[in-house]
């Protein structure tokens, strides 16, 4: 697979746009009010609809405070991992009882957007590896995952499964009831 793992920048927009309106919501569209920017709104499940996060993500990619990472297949986003300082996701820092040290300088992983045509061939492990390189020589100590428990369905194993962290030499921070805090030390 000839796969190009890129950091979305201002001038990705439209293949982010176009990722999420060609792919994810044909497959899914009770997911469609979403565009992968759940952890950083901070207002209700019902005041969460596409009319609002379409322009609230494009808004956050314009001023630097939406990240991750698209992947492409001969120019064509095939996948998204919404990866970025811990510190950004409004929601995450809300909901999840994360901060132990709020020293730390955290960069997580919260979720895996994958064309239903292109999963169960590592692009997952692809962006995590993409991540650990590009963060590695930052002035982050760790990378952050927060898988969930249980036997899930791809959509349900959005923040990706167990295993592939612990292939890449994550370990458990803290286990919650429904996930667990995996954390691999950069420096």
């Amino acid at each position: 697979m000839n796969l190009d793992i890129r950091p979305l920048t201002k001038d990705g927009i439209d293949d982010y746009l176009f990722f999420f309106d060609n792919f994810v919501f044909q497959e899914n569209p009770d997911r469609s009010r979403c565009y992968c920017c759940d952890y950083h709104f901070l207002g209700d499940i019902e005041t969460c609809t596409r009319e609002v996060s379409r322009p609230f993500v494009i808004n956050l990619i314009e001023e630097n405070k939406f990240a991750g990472y698209l992947a492409f297949e001969n120019d064509r986003p095939i996948g998204w991992c919404n990866a970025n300082n811990r510190s950004n996701y409004q929601r995450l820092l809300r909901d999840f009882d994360l901060v132990d040290d709020p020293d730390d300088e955290v960069f997580s992983i919260v979720c895996f957007l994958i064309d239903p045509e292109h999963r169960r061939q590592g692009i997952a492990q692809q962006f995590v590896q993409r991540i650990i390189a590009d963060h590695s020589n930052k002035s982050y100590d760790h990378v952050e995952a927060y898988p969930r428990k249980g036997e899930l369905s791809s959509e349900g194993n959005f923040n990706g499964p167990l295993e592939l962290y612990r292939r890449l030499d994550f370990m458990i921070h803290k286990e919650h009831d429904g996930y667990y805090v995996m954390r691999k030390r950069l420096k």
